[in-house]
């Protein structure tokens, strides 16, 4: 059986100033995980209405982060 995702923008009407380059979604669906060209880790609370607003940003990675993964428990 195919389940149907929406799409979901992570900026409102213009982008934002960093460029994301890899997206992660945790999987109890409330966070969104964003890395970006600059090197930087962006969080994003995403709720149940799929609106979603930012949480934080972690700065100090020195190259493009392109792949996002989580960690076993």
């Amino acid at each position: 059986m195919k389940m149907l995702v929406p799409a979901v923008a992570v900026w409102g009407r213009t982008a934002p100033s960093h460029s994301i380059t890899a997206v992660m979604i945790t999987d109890d669906q409330q966070t969104i995980v964003t890395g970006s060209q600059e090197g930087q880790i962006c969080l994003w609370d995403l709720s149940s209405d799929l609106q979603i607003s930012s949480k934080e940003i972690l700065f100090g990675h020195t190259a493009s982060v392109t792949c996002l993964a989580k960690a076993r428990e």
